[in-house]
């Protein structure tokens, strides 16, 4: 578990990081700001979409999804 946490600390602040050096090099007219918004958008989305599979995968393996474990 701690491993995973580690993992997702890591992951997220470096796709944001990554986004948002991206778009400063690819769209040089842009400002820094909206870089940082398309960037934050684009990492909540990821999150979102993750969020979502995880919650199938356990809806999907559980009988009872409130008292299975």
């Amino acid at each position: 578990m701690l491993l995973t946490l580690a993992g997702g600390a890591l992951f997220f602040p470096g796709l944001f990081a990554l986004c948002t050096w991206a778009l400063r090099r690819s769209q040089p007219g842009w400002s820094r700001s909206d870089c940082v918004m398309i960037s934050t958008r684009l990492v909540s989305s990821v999150h979102a979409v993750l969020a979502t599979g995880s919650g199938i995968v356990i809806i999907r393996s559980c009988n009872d999804v409130i008292t299975g474990s």
